[in-house]
């Protein structure tokens, strides 16, 4: 069929796994070049993010074959990768996000180099005229409209049209950092999670704080800007 029955799995020992999950060993092991941050699957296409700033780009039809290696566009560490789709509902591209309040919007095959991009977000201005830098936690893409989310270590959620290059909404700031966040399969829920993300270390990690999980209604603010 058109669709896995398996579980693929990136680590900090440097490899990529794909498991039937009836067996205890792994169907497929696949050496990186460095440890994994960050992966995304879409079938029939993974993306791979790695220490040293590697995206690798994995073809999964038959069995799983490197497509592409390419370097991130970004200068920092990048935290979280989640591929999208074009308007035939073929996953196309991705977009990467950084500790550094930046996500990369990078087609694998673009049509024309100016396709792919970058911006700012998770960034507010701190004293002195310096902006307060936030990692991007988690990036997720709508399943009907294309349009996406990210959400920060500032304790925000955004919601963003790529190909308007525009931001359709900014949350308010919760008392926490946001550290994931997903769709339901037709769009109408948007799911987050607020507790600590350890961007402080253990020090910051205070036990009264609880962990919640929070659920949005998103269906009619994540509908791409109009066109003219």
């Amino acid at each position: 069929g058109t669709n896995y029955t398996c579980l693929m799995t990136g680590s900090w020992d440097k490899t990529l796994k794909f498991w039937d999950t009836r067996t205890p060993q792994p169907m497929m092991s696949i050496q990186l070049p460095e440890r994994c941050y960050c992966a995304d699957v879409d079938y029939p296409m993974a993306v791979v993010g790695t220490a040293g700033r590697h995206v690798l780009i994995y073809s999964l039809e038959n069995k799983p074959t490197q497509y592409k290696q390419q370097e991130s566009p970004l200068k920092y560490q990048h935290r979280t990768v989640s591929i999208f789709r074009d308007k035939k509902k073929v996953p196309t591209g991705y977009a990467l996000g950084s500790i550094e309040g930046r996500v990369a919007i990078q087609y694998v095959n673009p049509i024309n180099p100016k396709d792919n991009f970058t911006f700012k977000c998770h960034r507010s201005n701190g004293s002195n005229g310096y902006q307060d830098i936030y990692a991007v936690n988690d990036i997720a893409f709508h399943p009907i409209h294309g349009t996406l989310a990210t959400v920060g270590s500032d304790g925000t959620f955004s919601f963003w049209d790529k190909d308007a290059r525009t931001k359709l909404k900014s949350s308010d700031t919760m008392d926490q950092s946001i550290t994931k966040c997903c769709f339901n399969a037709n769009g109408q829920i948007f799911a987050y999670t607020v507790g600590y993300d350890w961007s402080k270390g253990h020090e910051y990690n205070n036990l009264q704080k609880k962990t919640y999980i929070f659920l949005r209604s998103c269906y009619e603010e994540l509908k791409p800007r109009a066109t003219n």
